[in-house]
């Protein structure tokens, strides 16, 4: 596929590096030449050094041919514009923006293909508002991610010693909780994965990923670890686009307390959240912290726009007593090494925004990918299409269906219904198939399983 990037940012370099890896032809373009002669030296692509939203430069960049244009520089107004220019210029026949401001977000009318042709708008602070909002609902998960319309959830946790499963084979867990069904997708052993058989013996420490319907997660997660108490205390450290979003969208399950260090900020967050309590002040203040009862807090999110800030008011929170603490944290090199910390839970803005993109991307019919462990492994929701003569799944139990190695069939879902895969069971037209790849350069594979033979009308 050819794809034109526009912007070398976080977002952009971070997708840049996903696809390249994928036998993807891509270029990149941004005005910043120093960051693209890093990107290029990097990887195998191309890159054009000029603005993104001028025709010119979209021609230099291959947009007469391209597949898609990926606009995600850090101006909301040069990657709508982009995308219209790509429309009318070059007639590309996907294109994606990044839009961050909710006052563009709130009219849906602006992208249409009469007025700004964006086939498909990302909102990164939408995205991470859902993923910290889903993080909190589930105390205890390190990764809670959606599929089916949110039918289907895969949760990532740690197993702790004491939890009724640890210890213990995998094909006991359904004596544990007869009536449930869930599928253990993958477990990563110190950092290594390990494909899970019904012999696999959980561990204390082993990261767990599993498979339910929404309405079994906390039953499973009871089994790994002694459940947490529900959350109803939340303190959030940032008053910007996603601090104020995750205060709106919470406040009317949490008690909800917001510290901006901004003024004017704190004043217009007062008056537009009113269930909620405004804090104006340093997040990394010790006395400001104690005096807003840290010790009782039961989550802590640091969401500056300022990594060091959020790394430091976050160890702060825990060390004073917080129950947990989530940092967002954009520099890659700094995730791995909070988490091994005082942190609970380190959330990477472009890891977040990157499966929201990917799901563009890919060939067959995939409608969700969530990018895991940074980006080493992928959880995809592919529907499956034709028969089983045009089909490579359609028709045939999963024992049939020759996975790539390190892959596996978690879930189907069936209309409403959802079902665990089990070796036995058959895939229909239409179904939506949920698979995790421990390692990500089997993508192509799995493409292909799911790509209609050219018989198929």
């Amino acid at each position: 596929m050819k794809i034109i990037i526009l912007g070398a940012g976080q977002v952009g370099s971070s997708v840049a590096a996903n696809l390249a890896s994928e036998a993807n032809d891509i270029t990149v373009v941004d005005v910043n030449g120093a960051q693209l002669q890093a990107l290029q030296d990097r990887l195998d692509i191309r890159t054009v050094n000029g603005s993104a939203s001028h025709p010119s430069i979209l021609r230099q960049a291959g947009a007469e041919d391209a597949d898609m244009i990926l606009a995600v520089t850090n101006s909301d107004e040069t990657n709508m514009i982009a995308c219209q220019v790509a429309y009318t210029v070059f007639h590309t026949p996907t294109k994606i923006a990044r839009v961050r401001a909710s006052e563009y977000l709130t009219h849906s009318e602006l992208f249409t293909q009469e007025a700004l042709p964006v086939d498909v708008l990302i909102s990164p602070e939408q995205v991470i508002t859902d993923y910290m909002e889903r993080l909190i609902e589930y105390p205890g998960a390190l990764q809670v991610l959606d599929f089916a319309d949110g039918k289907v959830r895969l949760v990532g946790l740690k197993a702790y010693y004491g939890g009724p499963l640890v210890g213990h084979e995998l094909k006991t867990l359904r004596d544990h909780i007869p009536g449930i069904e869930t599928r253990v997708a993958a477990i990563f052993r110190r950092g290594k994965p390990i494909i899970p058989e019904g012999s696999t013996v959980i561990e204390a420490d082993d990261e767990v990923f599993f498979i339910a319907a929404r309405k079994n997660i906390r039953a499973v997660m009871s089994e790994l670890r002694r459940l947490d108490k529900p959350c109803k205390r939340v303190l959030l450290a940032g008053g910007g686009n996603i601090g104020m979003r995750l205060a709106e969208t919470l406040q009317g399950k949490y008690q909800v307390k917001l510290i901006d260090h901004n003024a004017r900020r704190s004043r217009k967050i007062a008056e537009e959240l009113e269930r909620t309590i405004v804090l104006m002040g340093d997040a990394a203040d010790e006395e400001l912290l104690l005096e807003e009862n840290i010790e009782n807090t039961d989550v802590f999110c640091a969401v500056t726009n300022d990594d060091e800030a959020n790394i430091l008011s976050a160890m702060l929170a825990k060390r004073l007593g917080a129950r947990k603490v989530m940092a967002l944290i954009n520099r890659a090199a700094y995730v791995d090494l909070v988490e091994s910390g005082e942190i609970d839970i380190a959330i990477s803005p472009h890891q977040a925004t990157i499966g929201s993109l990917l799901a563009h991307v890919r060939r067959g019919d995939v409608v969700v990918v969530h990018s895991l462990r940074r980006g080493a492994a992928e959880a995809i929701e592919a529907v499956a299409h034709g028969d089983r003569r045009t089909s490579k799944v359609v028709g045939r139990a999963i024992e049939e269906i020759k996975l790539p190695p390190s892959t596996t069939i978690g879930a189907i879902v069936r209309g409403d219904e959802v079902i665990i895969a089990h070796h036995d069971t058959v895939i229909d037209a239409e179904d939506h198939v949920i698979l995790f790849l421990v390692d990500k350069k089997h993508i192509v594979d799995v493409e292909r399983l799911f790509q209609v033979g050219v018989t198929f009308l």
